[in-house]
């Protein structure tokens, strides 16, 4: 286990019980949001079979390496905000921390194409490896983002049970669309966490309505299940995550690395996503700086997080 790992970290898990609902979209504005708040930030990828966070950071070409004390996470320089861009809310009077450190299988795959099949017991082992043999840096981490595969199956079990062993879960968010179909999976989800005594920091609706004029949501799909649904079970509803039609460009595109990340030593020639370097000039960041709030504000207070 690195010493890096602690009861310090807020572990956030972003959960689903249906695929294709956005969780990794909602993981990496999540991550991306903190960081530029000025917390130190690493987002995990436990989705074994469908790794996608390293492809929206625009770094899934990156590869991990053993390091003295583990696992060298990939790093992700971040842009400068400037003065007219508002910061989220993330508890932190400091200037935001230049880098996101990712770790994911997708990195250790010789080919983006090659298909994980794995047998539940490889699984748990390679999500334990995860958790305990990766060194996330120096500085103990303010927050660690775990994307995690849908359903209720081995992988959750084992997160559930590799974090208890030096980590400690926060809570987590569940990811729904307006829906019905992805509502009643996220019931189960909900059940899952009730189970295993996951406290649920409430429910973001993902692709609801489009993104018009960059911050205004219109009403041009349909809305409300997941609201519905956080009512339903007097669960906190964390906000509307609207269609933006530039999200899929902004993926898709890459950009070099930003000049201004002093501790990321890289190549001239390196570059991350599109997402990455956008992301504070979309609408979608207003977005997220209310749902990131309203996550912080449903976090355990017996322990604060600090910002040195």
């Amino acid at each position: 286990m690195t010493e890096t790992s602690g009861t310090k970290t807020r572990v956030i898990l972003v959960l689903s019980g249906k695929g294709g609902v956005g969780k990794s979209t909602v993981s990496t504005s999540l991550a991306l949001g903190l960081a530029l708040g000025g917390a130190r930030v690493g987002i995990l990828d436990v989705d074994l079979t469908g790794p996608s966070v390293p492809r929206m950071l625009g770094v899934s070409e990156r590869r991990v390496h053993q390091g003295s004390r583990g696992w060298v996470p990939v790093r992700v320089p971040l842009p400068i905000l400037t003065q007219s861009q508002s910061r989220p809310a993330s508890n932190s009077s400091t200037q935001p921390h230049h880098e996101l450190a990712c770790m994911s299988i997708g990195f250790l795959l010789k080919d983006k194409g090659d298909a994980v099949i794995w047998r539940g017991p490889k699984k748990t082992a390679m999500i334990r490896q995860f958790l305990q043999d990766v060194d996330w840096g120096q500085d103990e981490l303010d927050y660690l983002v775990v994307d995690t595969p849908p359903g209720t199956g081995d992988e959750h079990i084992a997160l559930v049970e590799s974090l208890r062993e030096g980590w400690r879960v926060d809570g987590a968010v569940l990811v729904t669309t307006p829906q019905q179909i992805a509502v009643a999976d996220v019931r189960k989800e909900l059940s899952f966490c009730n189970k295993v005594g996951i406290r649920v920091l409430g429910v973001v609706e993902n692709m609801s309505g489009y993104m018009k004029d960059e911050i205004e949501s219109e009403n041009g799909a349909k809305k409300g299940g997941g609201e519905a649904l956080a009512s339903e079970h007097n669960l906190p509803f964390l906000g509307c995550i609207p269609i933006d039609p530039s999200l899929v460009t902004m993926i898709e595109s890459s950009v070099p690395v930003p000049a201004a990340a002093p501790s990321v030593e890289v190549s001239p020639e390196l570059t991350v996503g599109g997402y990455v370097a956008g992301f504070a000039e979309s609408g979608l960041y207003t977005v997220f700086q209310s749902v990131i709030s309203k996550i912080i504000a449903n976090l355990p207070q017996n322990t604060t997080v600090s910002h040195q």
